[in-house]
């Protein structure tokens, strides 16, 4: 069993990963092992759901929810799945008052720390380098005939 020290670094980690990824360019994976490790707190009973709350600017103009959910003394919030509506309480708004408490932890020991804890089956994939693919797409023709320029004084 793990001590709460071990689920606070995960926590930290977590909300790390989190953080970078608002403002990363490719998300996806961030996302992804932030996910994968408050699903596996979620199974190991190391963090909770706590109830439902409305997005703050929702796709689309329609009116969304976010699963939010607690691992040590942080709030993190997920996608909903069809029995979080179901089983959930709704608890409206965000609360403003409360933030998240500010530590510090680089990004690549928060990501070695999520990694390490999810096991390396479950680690992210990078997508496949696609350089290749779009250097063809701009690739020059090879069927053409190749023109001589000409001047002025070529008459």
């Amino acid at each position: 069993m793990p001590t709460t020290t071990e689920v606070e670094r995960i926590a930290t980690a977590i909300y790390t990963v989190n953080r970078h990824a608002k403002t990363a360019i490719d998300k996806k994976p961030l996302y992804q092992l932030k996910k994968l490790a408050i699903d596996k707190m979620l199974v190991e009973k190391k963090a909770q759901k706590v109830g439902l709350h409305f997005v703050r600017n929702p796709k689309n103009s329609q009116q969304q929810s976010s699963v939010l959910i607690q691992c040590a003394d942080y709030y993190f919030h997920m996608i909903p799945t069809k029995e979080d509506f179901k089983q959930l309480p709704h608890l409206g708004h965000l609360d403003d008052s409360y933030r998240n408490p500010i530590r510090k932890m680089n990004l690549k020991i928060a990501k070695q720390v999520l990694t390490d804890y999810i096991g390396p089956q479950s680690t992210v994939k990078k997508p496949s380098n696609q350089s290749t693919l779009s250097s063809q797409s701009y690739a020059r023709p090879t069927n053409r005939k190749k023109q001589t320029m000409k001047s002025y004084l070529d008459s």
